[in-house]
């Protein structure tokens, strides 16, 4: 596994770098947003993981521009800062995963060998299901034309069901997506958040797209186009 560290801290990205390793990574390092940009652009990395608060350029604008440039390389975002919306924009940029500072070792090289497994797929330009549409690059969601505003939250939960394209994804994949696996949201929050999203992309339109799979979690589907005859 060969992995980009994009940290400004030069210490904890030593640190980062002797344990990965010690488990056989490869590893490079550089201390900037415009340094780690260029690298992410003209190297070749199974994962980045990449800090927001960088200088030169911000994670966030990293990531983003990555994801702008069709990179689709998984890259975990490192923050000092432990709140929602720091999380959410690190989502919405098109990061795949976050971690807090500080951090187990343990916990950072069992997240880098999962983002490792999951591969960077090629992934559309354009999500949509029925006349429903996402577009990543600009965070823009509308349905038969008619833009609609999400919450980040929202947004994420969204993402998600778009890109199973039709296949169910459980409660739980949500949570541990959206809210994060070091989250302990209400039990029910994605619950929740699926009745705001149908109440924003289903009710106002015909017909409804998200279905619940009772037992496993929900779906997007949208009914089959008659044939012509």
């Amino acid at each position: 596994m060969r992995v980009l560290v994009v940290e400004d801290e030069e210490r904890l990205a030593r640190i980062v770098a002797d344990g990965l390793g010690d488990e056989g990574v490869h590893v490079d390092i550089e201390h900037d947003g415009p340094s780690g940009l260029w690298r992410a652009v003209e190297g070749s990395f199974d994962v980045i993981i990449l800090d927001i608060m960088l200088p030169g350029k911000s994670g966030y604008q990293v990531c983003r521009e990555l994801r702008e440039a069709k990179i689709w390389t998984p890259i975990l975002m490192l923050t000092a800062k432990d709140g929602e919306f720091d999380e959410a924009e690190a989502l919405d940029t098109g990061a795949d995963d976050f971690l807090h500072k500080p951090f187990s070792f343990v916990v950072l090289l069992a997240r880098l060998r999962a983002l490792a497994r999951r591969g960077a797929p090629v992934r559309p330009a354009i999500l949509s299901c029925g006349d429903l549409r996402m577009d990543p690059a600009t965070s823009v969601v509308s349905r038969s034309g008619v833009e609609i505003e999400l919450t980040p939250r929202e947004y994420g939960v969204l993402e998600m069901l778009l890109r199973a394209d039709g296949d169910p994804v459980g409660r739980q994949a949500i949570r541990d997506r959206v809210w994060g696996i070091d989250d302990e949201p209400a039990s029910n929050v994605v619950d929740v958040y699926v009745r705001y999203l149908r109440q924003k992309i289903d009710e106002p339109f015909d017909p409804a797209l998200i279905h619940t799979i009772r037992g496993v979690g929900y779906r997007l589907v949208a009914p089959a186009v008659p044939a012509s005859t």
